[in-house]
């Protein structure tokens, strides 16, 4: 994310028609570069078949994804924000374009590992830029509605991404899903070079002073709570569809349904976590991190089940998709100032919990068995509920 802007070129009016219109290409750009994330994760058994690979292994091109946003989000952020947002929008959507050209003709783990790695350098200058973009375009007192619309794209993608790339693999194969998605960013670049209008530029980000805000203990010990959390959340996420597949029974052309009804359940998670963090975020994480180990813990002795087994995916996937805006707005909150970073900074966080827990999910497969990755994740959650207070009291050393 990046700090308030400072007008050097002429913006276009206020909350006009094609300022409207461009907000929306933003959260459909937005639903797409967050999709190319998370849409591999619904391919994992099919192109771990396909390129004869293990589903461990092919599991740590999730890792590989999030290791480099974590990593290099923060600094190529600050980077290029200032850049016209425009170009630089319409640049980040042809590199995913060709990115995705690239995985669909992957004949092998290492070139598909490198396209891969190269939209993963982009994404979170997109996420770090959109919603800042969104607002200008609106105009005072809209801002907050704009925002909302381009992160509506980007939520729709973290819920629906994984089922849509299942379903893909099963019906048209993951080649062609890499396909779609490579013609859909064209797409999408070209109406946004065709229909957004000019945005005033930012300032260059002084991120040596906003960096000031990672010696603050309080906001440390947030930032590394919310790895944690991701950790737990995705060392069983990432394999789901295999765990729908091999432990429920769930026939190979139905486990995208399954994963779009968690998705869609999800959505009460979302809503419940967007209404209860305002009030006592530390709080909310250990709630929501509860149930989510309690629902991963679950999972495979209510495998056999439907309707007990229905009820205990409900439960994960509200936990799960709840976590996701509570830990956003804890780690913002508990930033004295530069939120923006704050912000970003959990989104690296959360990257490194996604890639930590994508690598102990496939080492515990081969090692412990596809059965027990519900009860390692839902041990890291437990962890977080027992550290949530302890971070609450470093705030009270600290205040």
């Amino acid at each position: 994310m990046s700090t308030p802007t400072c007008s050097t070129a002429a913006a276009t009016p206020a909350a006009s028609p094609s300022a409207s219109l461009s907000i929306f290409i933003l959260a459909l750009a937005g639903f797409l570069v967050v999709t190319t994330e998370f849409l591999i994760v619904g391919l994992l058994p099919a192109l771990s078949r396909d390129l004869r690979i293990s589903i461990s292994l092919a599991g740590q091109l999730v890792t590989l994804f999030a290791f480099t946003v974590m990593l290099f989000g923060p600094p190529l952020t600050a980077w290029l924000s200032h850049l016209d947002r425009k170009a630089l929008f319409i640049g980040v959507l042809v590199v995913f374009a060709l990115s995705n050209a690239l995985a669909a003709v992957a004949s092998n783990i290492w070139v598909l590992a490198l396209a891969r790695f190269i939209p993963a350098l982009a994404l979170p200058v997109f996420w770090g830029t959109a919603s800042e973009t969104a607002g200008e375009l609106a105009g005072p007192g809209k801002a907050g509605q704009a925002v909302a619309k381009v992160y509506l794209g980007i939520s729709a993608a973290l819920l629906f991404g994984i089922p849509l790339g299942t379903l893909a693999a099963n019906s048209i194969g993951w080649r062609s899903a890499f396909w779609i998605l490579a013609i859909l960013s064209l797409a999408i670049a070209f109406a946004l070079w065709r229909l957004m209008p000019a945005v005033a530029r930012a300032k260059r980000v002084d991120f040596r002073s906003q960096a000031r805000l990672f010696r603050e203990p309080y906001f440390l010990a947030n930032v590394a709570l919310s790895i944690l959390v991701f950790t737990a959340m995705f060392t069983a996420y990432t394999y789901l569809a295999d765990i729908l597949e091999r432990i429920a029974g769930v026939a190979p052309v139905d486990v995208g349904w399954w994963l779009m009804g968690f998705g869609a359940i999800g959505l009460v998670g979302n809503w419940l976590g967007g209404k209860v963090v305002d009030r006592a975020p530390l709080k909310a994480t250990a709630l929501f991190a509860g149930l989510l180990a309690l629902g991963m813990a679950l999972c495979v002795p209510a495998a056999g089940s439907p309707l007990l087994f229905c009820a205990v995916l409900a439960l994960w996937g509200i936990a799960y998709t709840g976590l996701f805006p509570i830990c956003q707005v804890r780690v913002m909150k508990s930033a004295t100032h530069s939120q923006a970073l704050a912000g970003t900074a959990n989104v690296s966080a959360a990257n490194a919990g996604i890639g930590i827990g994508a690598m102990l999910g496939g080492a515990v497969i081969p090692w412990l068995g596809l059965d027990m990755v519900g009860y390692v994740a839902a041990g890291f959650a437990v962890l977080a509920v027992v550290l949530a207070p302890l971070v609450a009291r470093l705030r009270s050393a600290t205040a």
